[in-house]
């Protein structure tokens, strides 16, 4: 609109002009300011199979299903995936050190339970700091998931998100916190 009330300004049209000028203007620097504090999708590490599929269904409890669907597309007014959760865990206690989500995969663990594994890139929060937390990770996630932590080449973390079948997640922590930041 902005584009249309400039030349419409320049052909003399000043009716046009002013209506695309007074409302493409805001909607120019509204989508410009969306742009600039876009989050992108994580991407998924391995494909996922139409048995990952089926068990996602059966055992996924509702904190693993929200926190695919939350990191896996594009977010706006936020800093980064899980900048909010990562903080209330204790693991974000400044921008710089705060550990990044790289990526993401499922997985059927040795026992037969759906997995998820979120692999973050933490070149400045030592694993041990990771390890600590653990205890509080699987609280944090709530009923019906046992949080692992792995560490992998490069200073790289997957935090493994494993479902109890017998115990599936209700409402918890994550869940309302990605509720309220999927809203913002």
């Amino acid at each position: 609109m902005a584009v249309v009330g400039l030349i419409a300004y320049t052909a003399g049209n000043s009716t046009v002009s002013l209506v695309g000028l007074f409302y493409g203007v805001p909607i120019l620097l509204g989508g410009a300011a969306l742009k600039s504090s876009e989050v992108k999708p994580v991407p998924i590490l391995q494909p996922v199979s139409e048995t990952l599929i089926k068990l996602r269904k059966e055992q996924g409890t509702i904190t693993q299903n929200k926190l695919r669907d939350d990191v896996t597309r594009y977010r706006y007014g936020i800093e980064a995936h899980l900048d909010e959760v990562l903080e209330k865990l204790g693991m974000s206690p400044t921008d710089e050190e705060r550990p990044v989500l790289s990526g993401l995969y499922e997985e059927k663990t040795e026992h037969g339970a759906y997995r998820l594994v979120l692999r973050f890139d933490s070149p400045l929060m030592p694993f041990e700091a990771w390890e600590q937390k653990q205890d509080k990770l699987t609280r944090f996630f709530g009923p019906g998931i046992i949080a692992e932590v792995d560490q992998l080449e490069q200073k790289a973390i997957a935090l493994k998100l494993t479902a109890v079948p017998e115990n599936t997640a209700t409402e918890n922590t994550v869940a309302e916190t990605l509720a309220e930041t999927s809203n913002s």
